[in-house]
Parts: C-alpha cells; structure tokens; sequence
C-alpha cells in the first residue's frame, strides 16, 4: 500500500467551491467503485483540506475519473496554500484505516 496526503488552504470565496467539486470526485468513486483504493477527505474549519489515499501498488484510479481532473483543474487558483502532497506512513491506527500489515500497526 502508498498512503499519499495532500494538504492546502482554500481562499475564503472559493471553499464551497473546492467542497462540491471533492463531492462530485466522491460521487464518481461510489458510480464507478474502482479498486485498489481508499481515500478520505477532511475540510477544517479554516478552510484547510486533508486528502488522505491508500492505494495499492501501481494503482492510480483517481486521476481516471472526469470528476478528478476536473477538481485538479484550477485547484492551485482555489488555493492560499497550494498542495504540498507527502508519502505518508501509519504510526498508530484504530479502525480508521484498513490494516494491511505491512508496517506493523494495527
């Protein structure tokens, strides 16, 4: 499994905007229901977005969807703080993410 996080800050006047479109991108997952991925979404309260996905290797059925590339379109112009995304590895997990063994958290 890749565990990728993406994190940025939205302009105050375009965070609705930024939430339909994820909306649209969660949508588009539950139609089409890829495999090889787990992927979240957290909106603060100070207009921050957390992405978190788990994928298996070689996976890449977000970049896929229409719905995807169409939230990617303009992103950085919705943004006070573009992406900034990172691997990320699990150091503690309790029943939030799927546990796969490989870096020995549960």
């Amino acid at each position: 499994m890749k565990r990728t996080v993406v994190r940025y800050k939205t302009k105050p006047e375009r965070t609705e905007e930024n939430a339909r479109l994820i909306e649209s991108v969660f949508a588009a997952l539950r139609a089409s229901a890829p495999e090889g991925i787990r992927y979240v979404v957290f909106r603060l309260v100070d207009g921050t977005f957390v992405h978190i996905a788990e994928t298996e290797d070689g996976a890449r059925p977000l970049p896929e969807l229409d719905a995807f590339r169409l939230f990617q379109n303009g992103v950085k112009e919705r943004c006070i703080e573009p992406p900034e995304p990172s691997e990320a590895r699990i150091v503690g997990n309790y029943r939030m993410l799927a546990n796969d063994g490989t870096d020995g958290h549960a």
